[in-house]
């Protein structure tokens, strides 16, 4: 039952990835951006790493979505200010180095799933966690924080001045 739940999930983790690629409405992208996510955390749980798995929930498909909507709803696209949908060379470009590199990690990726992973005894923990995080990213931890306060102030600046 587990491995048809992750490829179960793990298909859906990439349609909702293409799902935000492909959709010209943005707030259709974002959700397709926070069903990508759940199924993320589900992804998580399958590894039987909760604390990770909650905190893609509340933290990327809570806090950071609506942070996102927001700005979204902000900025109020209308369909013709997105302009006509063009076919393009990048874009065909793109699904080609797509394919090929789908082509090149296919059968890795398949000879991988049928071995079980060996995990560190404190994955997914707390403790594992804040080991990882404010030992070794500690920098690029704070930075985001940072960057992530810039956004906000930001917007409620772009949002002061409309009213």
């Amino acid at each position: 039952m587990e491995p048809f739940l992750f490829w179960l999930f793990a298909i859906t983790s990439v349609l909702g990835s293409l799902g935000v690629v492909v959709s010209r409405n943005p707030i259709r992208g974002a959700l397709w951006l926070i069903a990508s996510l759940f199924s993320v955390a589900i992804l998580f749980v399958l590894l039987q790493a909760h604390l990770l798995a909650a905190l893609e929930v509340l933290v990327y498909a809570g806090a950071v979505m609506v942070l996102f909507l927001f700005v979204i709803m902000l900025l109020n696209l209308r369909d013709e200010e997105l302009g006509p949908r063009r076919f393009t060379l990048v874009k065909f470009l793109g699904v080609l180095a797509a394919a090929y590199l789908l082509k090149v990690l296919a059968p890795p990726l398949m000879a991988a799933a049928g071995s079980p992973a060996t995990l560190p005894d404190n994955f997914g923990t707390v403790e594992g966690i804040g080991a990882v995080l404010f030992r070794d990213y500690l920098l690029p931890f704070e930075l985001t924080s940072l960057l992530l306060l810039i956004a906000v102030v930001g917007a409620v600046v772009l949002a002061k001045r409309k009213i």
